[in-house]
């Protein structure tokens, strides 16, 4: 397993002293912490077959996936692969098309991940958002696992939203206002409050 990022630790001391409900979170999943292959071609394959499904069934279909790549998850693997062969896998046709766009994307390099490295959060997001089949969560879960950014709050995740609600005992969905307020109270460590809210409902590691 890889290091946790380096502002990990501080960031779990600042939410705890900030948050009476994270802090009891944090200690429950005291060992654990956001993982991250630096990976980028994987990462957004990853998010692509992650898209609108559950972990569970996102893992399934990643092992399918896996094994039809014989394990190597690289632009040219993708590309030659058919169709057929990523549908046996559990791929929708939609995701199929994002898959092969991304592959060509990295392939003939249009996609430029050292400019991106330099890019603020929001900049960073339009940027990822011009590949097609990368929305605006896709391209916070890029930031969040790949680029391992500090302070990304994923609000249309249903399970950032369904924990919100569970652990701070407020109807489903919150109101804009409260989590405008969760929001402001964990801003500059939301990608760690993200993770810990995500833990607090399902103890598998959510991993992009």
């Amino acid at each position: 397993m890889n290091n946790p990022p380096k502002y990990w630790y501080k960031a779990k001391k600042i939410l705890s002293k900030r948050d009476p409900v994270i802090k009891k979170i944090i200690k429950k999943y005291s060992k654990g912490y956001l993982t991250s292959r630096k990976d980028p071609f994987y990462s957004l394959c990853r998010t692509i077959i992650g898209q609108q499904i559950s972990t569970r069934a996102a893992d399934s279909i990643w092992s399918k996936f896996e094994i039809k790549c014989k394990k190597k998850i690289i632009p040219i693997t993708v590309l030659k692969l058919t169709p057929q062969t990523l549908k046996s896998a559990g791929l929708s046709r939609q995701k199929i098309s994002y898959l092969k766009n991304i592959s060509k994307s990295f392939q003939d390099k249009s996609f430029d991940m050292k400019s991106l490295k330099k890019m603020n959060d929001d900049l960073a997001i339009e940027y990822i958002t011009k590949l097609k089949g990368l929305g605006i969560w896709s391209a916070q879960m890029f930031l969040m696992f790949n680029l391992n950014r500090p302070d990304i709050f994923p609000i249309k995740d249903i399970g950032l939203i369904r924990a919100i609600s569970k652990n701070y005992k407020k109807s489903y969905p919150p109101s804009k206002r409260f989590l405008k307020k969760i929001s402001n109270l964990h801003s500059g460590y939301r990608s760690v409050f993200t993770w810990y809210m995500w833990k607090s409902i399902d103890p598998v590691d959510v991993e992009y």
